[in-house]
């Protein structure tokens, strides 16, 4: 093994020109024993040291990658097969380099770059062959979409991509995101894949990757898929007679509403309870409202009749004031709105009053620990999550993890530390126990358990502590990042002792704008709006 990738390595070096003088001080071996091995006097070096070497030269390629973006695909790195655990202390330099990946798979506007056929048949041809082994059987990749209309158009390029490798491919239909990530684990498959772009407009679509664990793909995978897309694609197609070959799974939908109604508690029921249910026109549109009323719910339905371009339009978890009004107007006793892919969810109480992620999994996070049920000590969130959460869980003994922004650190965070439950403000919640990503119905059923169980109307639930008040401004620049200049660190440094003992100050750039971020919270809401304005004006002047 290591002889073979020994060989690889030489070959690889010859193509960049790197020496391996180079990669071995990078590595932090002694370059006289690799010239000895060079030179036939002794064996290749072990697979220990190959592994160093070749972490090494991946970061000094990395270093090269505008010139050099085809030499990862020339030396076929392939994480799957031969994992490197080193590597991972290179990512955040390997990340830079990302050409089609983005935080949450590969998005964009259609028909756009990298949003186009062409790149979805790549990907589907280099991550199917990827995630494909040396085992004498058929491999398959499942794919679900949620309702855009680009969906007619990714769809087919990927099942091109994937059945030109020999990758036989079986397709869902419109579902929930973490719903292609169930199926993905229960029909063992090599690989799933979702068609969407989530909470975006309509133009706008996505493709997302799970492995056969179900969990999304890690950095160190996604770009070795970007390496292979760049490379020869054409390397190991398939044979005519071993061309892959596609399904329709007619009852994807009802597996996962099986799925669903299973988290929720055997010995209740949503008799007697009316739930207003806005699926945003999304890939929810018959599974949210069939589960619901199987478990017997009275319910009624917004946002459940797509067409290809309403989907997130005036509705759904990032404008759920429909639903709130029509909750007032059918004096419901919950309302819920789930996105365009159903993997982050908004309530509203009866009063309409709108119940963000914090108080959701706050709800939760109380249930659970009151019942033993919950691991870990305490649940994970972003640092964008509400310093009264954060109270509340060390008032009763827990703990509050936070992480970057983003699901996928949250999911880290979970997987690291033993959690079973962490999500997102926006309304993104994790439970391990029962899903490998955020999912805004089963998390929707978990308070309407703790609501059943509890007899309180949704308006006292909701209130599991008082938010602190907090505000988030974003200022725009150009050129170099202001966060470099003295007077900006100052001013930042100002802001923390100001509210030391009573809050915070976050202050981060975006990750796809020149923006920057300016987040403060404290018990007086005065001082924490001075505090705010005092950085943006230190960042702006």
């Amino acid at each position: 093994m290591s002889e073979n990738k020994w060989e690889k390595l030489q070959a690889a070096l010859g193509a960049t020109g790197i020496s391996i003088k180079d990669v071995a001080e990078a590595a932090g071996i002694a370059p006289s024993s690799l010239f000895r091995a060079l030179s036939g006097q002794t064996k290749a070096p072990r697979a220990e040291t190959v592994d160093k070497l070749e972490a090494a030269f991946v970061a000094l390629t990395t270093a090269r990658m505008a010139s050099f973006r085809d030499t990862l695909a020339l030396y076929g790195f392939n994480p799957i097969k031969n994992p490197n655990d080193l590597m991972a202390s290179h990512m955040s330099t390997l990340n830079r380099t990302r050409k089609y990946f983005g935080t949450d798979g590969i998005r964009g506007r259609v028909n756009s770059f990298p949003m186009t056929a062409e790149v979805a048949y790549r990907v589907g041809m280099a991550a199917g062959k990827m995630f494909m082994s040396s085992d004498n059987r058929r491999h398959l990749a499942v794919i679900g979409k949620d309702t855009r209309l680009s969906g007619y158009m990714i769809e087919p390029a990927l099942v091109a991509g994937f059945t030109s490798v020999g990758m036989d491919v079986r397709l869902f239909g419109p579902l929930p995101t973490p719903g292609v990530a169930m199926m993905t684990r229960s029909m063992r498959a090599d690989l799933g894949v979702m068609i969407s772009a989530s909470h975006n407009p309509y133009y706008d679509n996505g493709i997302k990757l799970f492995g056969p664990d179900g969990y999304k793909l890690s950095d160190e995978v996604e770009l070795a898929i970007e390496a292979r897309m760049d490379g020869n694609i054409l390397d190991g197609i398939a044979e005519p007679q071993h061309l892959g070959r596609v399904h329709r799974v007619d009852d994807a939908q009802y597996r996962y509403v099986e799925i669903a109604k299973a988290t929720f508690p055997k010995n209740l029921l949503l008799k007697g309870l009316r739930i207003v249910i806005d699926c945003a026109n999304g890939a929810a549109y018959k599974v949210a409202p069939t589960t619901l009323y199987e478990l017997g719910a009275e319910i009624f339905c917004l946002g459940v009749s797509p067409d290809g371009m309403n989907i997130n339009e005036k509705c759904g978890s990032t404008q759920p004031q429909a639903m709130a009004e029509k909750v007032k107007e059918l004096r419901a006793d919950i309302g819920i709105a789930l996105d365009g892919d159903a993997d982050r969810l908004v309530i509203c109480d009866e009063k309409g009053t709108i119940v963000d992620g914090d108080q959701i999994m706050a709800i939760i996070a109380i249930s659970l620990a009151t019942k033993g049920q919950l691991k870990g000590g305490g649940l994970v969130a972003t640092v964008m999550s509400n310093l009264g959460l954060e109270r509340l869980m060390a008032s009763k003994g827990l703990t509050l993890e936070r992480t970057k922004v983003g699901d996928r650190y949250v999911m880290e965070k979970m997987r690291e530390g033993g959690f079973n439950l962490g999500g997102e403000q926006s309304g993104h919640v994790i439970m391990l126990d029962h899903a490998t990503t955020g999912d805004g119905l089963i998390a929707a059923l978990q308070v309407l358990a703790v609501l059943v169980e509890s007899g309180r109307p949704m308006s006292e639930l909701a209130r599991q502590f008082e938010p602190v008040p907090q505000l988030l401004k974003n200022v725009r620049f150009t050129g170099d990042s202001p966060l470099n200049r003295e007077d900006v660190k100052q001013a930042i440094a100002d802001g923390e002792a100001t509210l030391k003992g009573t809050g915070r100050v976050l202050v981060r750039p975006s990750g796809t704008e020149p923006l920057i971020r300016v987040m403060a919270e404290g018990d007086d809401a005065a001082q924490v709006r001075a505090v705010v304005d005092q950085i943006i004006g230190a960042i702006s002047g």
